[in-house]
């Protein structure tokens, strides 16, 4: 099972659309999991539309329709790994024992907020992952998005996607 990891993505503030390499990977994907800061509803409405499966939740930036339309916290079952969503997570120090503590049932987390990728294990297990933003990178060096395969239920490949500078 082969799943895209997208965070804040921030259209139309930060870029007028979504990467092409982007959403050519969500059209080969199963499912894709989205950690808030939409902004836009037409950007809902676009991943729905082209993803084969969408979980999402809203972001700090996200507001009413979309908070109408997305849960804060979305947990998923994907290829027998079980997975969650949510856009915050509060400060790096210290996250991956809190996360580990306010999500014990989960065994990876996909969150966003920042715009820094994220690849860790907390103790017990969770994975945590944070694919960055595709649209506005901040202090990065790039916009990114992560992909991942699901194989006999574990997470057995974690790639961080670089996009070229616009």
């Amino acid at each position: 099972m082969r799943l895209v990891l997208v965070s804040d993505t921030h259209v139309p503030r930060r870029a007028k659309h979504l990467p092409d390499e982007l959403l050519d990977d969500v059209h080969r994907a199963d499912a894709v999991l989205h950690a808030g800061d939409w902004v836009d509803v037409a950007t809902l409405d676009l991943l729905e539309h082209r993803a084969r499966r969408l979980i999402g939740v809203y972001g700090n930036n996200d507001g009413p329709e979309l908070r109408a339309r997305l849960p804060e916290v979305a947990r998923a079952r994907l290829g027998g790994v079980r997975f969650g969503v949510v856009h915050e997570t509060g400060a790096a120090p210290g996250r991956e024992a809190r996360c580990a503590a306010l999500y014990p049932d989960l065994d990876v987390l996909v969150f966003g907020h920042s715009h820094i990728p994220w690849d860790t294990e907390a103790p017990g297990g969770l994975r945590l992952l944070n694919p960055g933003s595709p649209t506005d990178r901040r202090r990065q060096p790039y916009c990114t998005y992560m992909t991942c395969t699901v194989t006999d239920r574990a997470l057995t490949e974690v790639t961080l996607h670089r996009l070229p500078r616009r």
